[in-house]
């Protein structure tokens, strides 16, 4: 899938951020919304109950007023009285006019239409009258009527504000529901997005990771290639052309190291052969003390032989660690292999060799491992005192393979462990070996067991000599059982 990326990093942030934050905005500006529509509906029947109550007891103030008006001019006949009647009555007919104005329901309108016109027939009843007593008095008491009739109307305007009341209540329940819901959809649905946006925010980043990892462990086969923003792809394509660079450089410097070692072999090969002539008398009798030249000449010409095949051999364990060719073959015996070669320098200084192990295959680099193995044994030989013992354990901690290499020679001095595995690096521990080693033994055991993601470690347990110990995980090594 070919996603989209902006132009530079810098927007792409900023997009992440963007798609992390809109579902909150989108969920506040929709319960700012809700909550609106609950305040204005809730404003509106507010007013409209407080209108409709305030109208309904004006009404039945103006009523009693109409009757109070009445009954004191049955009682007293003064015609003034009359007036106050028609004043209340314009009162009754603008209040009623405001009431009818207000968004009632069905049932207030039916009564409030009733009520106008049963006000209305009574008010042109009284016109008509005359003054005569019966009417006025029949008047009073439909007035009376009509007062109840407003009541009702009043105790209708209660029950509307209840209505509204629990109308409102359920309206708040369901924007609650609402807000819940929404938020219980929208945290997934945000942790979506933050996980989708902090993807591709680090995919780019993880290219570059990657990649310089590559560069750093010396793998210039695969080519850098990010998928990202312009400037990171830009980034991208510069170490891809840095990968070019240092592999031209690794090249230049191995066919350096090649025709140095070619051109050193040569004469080294000849002052070899010179010094076998000289030892072996071709040439004539030798003194005691040419003799001991010779044997110099002979132990400095192995020396720089050595120091060569190890400088090669470090240098292609450095740069070809990745080409790792997993077979499946058995441990013991390749130990025991690798011993039979160094049975000479065993044999000269008196040594014995306690294998310890039982029979098992691994899968890993055979010959790598074969490096790793000869050159541990080679370290303890070159420590190891006349008629000492090296000690080899060869077992299995669960999934890995542990190989145990002790020697009963002087150890490794504390301040010596933490660089025994650098290149060059030669510790303070006296050696009793013919040829002084390059310090580059250890450095390509940590190479190679580097190389198949194990680790190489010194034990310290109190016994004397040296203790190293090469563990490779179950994820590089499968046992077969």
């Amino acid at each position: 899938m070919q996603l989209y990326y902006p132009r530079s990093f810098h927007k792409l942030i900023l997009a992440g951020f963007s798609l992390a934050v809109l579902p909150l905005i989108f969920a506040l500006i929709n319960n700012a919304y809700s909550i609106h529509q609950l305040a204005t509906h809730s404003q509106r029947a507010v007013y409209q109950a407080v209108q409709t109550t305030q109208n309904t007891r004006f009404l039945i103030e103006q009523i009693t007023s109409m009757e109070r008006s009445i009954r004191q001019f049955a009682i007293i006949g003064d015609p003034s009285l009359l007036q106050g009647y028609g004043h209340a009555h314009e009162r009754f007919l603008d209040t009623a006019h405001k009431m009818s104005a207000l968004p009632l329901d069905a049932k207030q309108k039916l009564a409030m239409d009733a009520l106008q016109n049963r006000e209305a027939a009574l008010f042109e009843r009284i016109g008509r009258s005359g003054g005569k007593p019966d009417i006025i008095n029949l008047a009073a008491a439909e007035l009376a009527g009509l007062s109840e009739a407003a009541r009702g109307l009043d105790e209708q305007g209660n029950s509307l504000v209840d209505r509204e009341v629990d109308t409102m209540q359920k309206m708040s329940g369901e924007v609650q529901r609402f807000i819940f819901w929404q938020l219980l959809a929208l945290v997934p649905i945000a942790l979506l997005l933050v996980v989708g946006a902090t993807r591709l925010i680090s995919k780019p980043i993880a290219q570059l990771e990657s990649a310089i990892q590559r560069l750093g462990e010396g793998r210039f086969d695969t080519r850098v290639t990010v998928k990202g923003p312009a400037d990171l792809e830009s980034l991208g394509r510069q170490l891809d052309w840095l990968r070019l660079r240092l592999l031209d450089l690794e090249e230049q410097k191995s066919r350096f190291l090649r025709h140095v070692s070619h051109e050193l072999k040569t004469p080294l090969t000849a002052l070899r052969e010179g010094v076998e002539l000289l030892s072996d008398e071709v040439t004539g009798k030798m003194t005691a003390g040419q003799f001991e030249i010779a044997r110099i000449l002979r132990q400095n010409t192995l020396r720089l032989q050595k120091l060569i095949e190890d400088l090669l051999s470090y240098h292609s364990a450095q740069f070809q660690t990745s080409a790792l060719a997993f077979s499946e073959f058995n441990l013991k015996g390749l130990v025991a292999r690798v011993a039979q070669q160094h049975s000479l320098a065993m044999r000269a200084k008196n040594l014995s060799l306690n294998l310890a192990a039982s029979e098992f295959n691994v899968e890993a680099d055979e010959k790598k491992m074969e490096a790793i193995v000869d050159n541990l044994l080679s370290n303890a030989i070159k420590f190891s005192p006349a008629g000492g013992t090296i000690r080899v354990q060869l077992r299995r901690r669960g999934a890995d393979v542990v190989v145990d290499v002790m020697d009963e020679g002087p150890g490794i001095l504390p301040e010596d462990r933490s660089r025994v595995f650098e290149p060059f690096y030669q510790g303070g521990s006296e050696y009793t070996g013919p040829v002084k080693g390059t310090g580059l033994g250890l450095a390509i055991v940590h190479e190679y067991v580097s190389a198949h993601h194990g680790s190489v470690e010194i034990i310290v347990d109190g016994n004397p000599g040296a203790h190293l110990r090469v563990i490779l995980p179950s994820r590089q090594v499968e046992i077969a059982a």
